[in-house]
């Protein structure tokens, strides 16, 4: 028995449409966000309320250790509100290279002395500009 080409092409077409019908259709959603962190992590905020989870191994650095003081000095110890680092949300993510990368004891203090020296809402700037005046090699990048 030979079926034209016409009749295939309406035969294949039905059984899309049979196999489309019983198919379990998975959705996945965006994981809410209900405030807590997962296991192992802690969360912190940046000057512009913008929410960073970080791993508990990132305690160790002297950086975050600095900005913590930092944080403490600036805004007090909050026991019932989040912890405000005193950065913006572009300095958290440098501050966060520079963590991964494990650079130079040299490089976390210019960076701790710059932050120190500058209000928190342009600590970007400040960073870039105190940087590139001590012309500190970064090794890795």
């Amino acid at each position: 028995m030979i079926i034209s080409s016409k009749k295939l092409a309406a035969l294949a077409r039905k059984w899309q449409k049979m196999a489309g019908i019983g198919r379990i259709r998975t959705i996945t959603l965006p994981k809410p966000c209900n405030g807590l962190p997962d296991m192992g992590h802690f969360v912190v905020y940046s000057t512009d309320k913008r929410r960073f989870v970080f791993p508990l191994a990132y305690l160790s650095s002297n950086i975050f250790r600095g900005l913590f003081r930092m944080s403490e000095e600036e805004f007090g110890l909050a026991s019932d509100g989040p912890i405000i680092l005193p950065c913006d949300a572009a300095t958290m993510k440098y501050v966060v290279t520079l963590v991964q990368g494990r650079v130079s004891k040299e490089l976390e203090k210019a960076l701790l002395l710059s932050l120190v020296s500058c209000p928190p809402c342009s600590a970007t700037a400040s960073v870039c500009e105190g940087l590139s005046r001590r012309r500190i090699a970064i090794h890795g990048f």
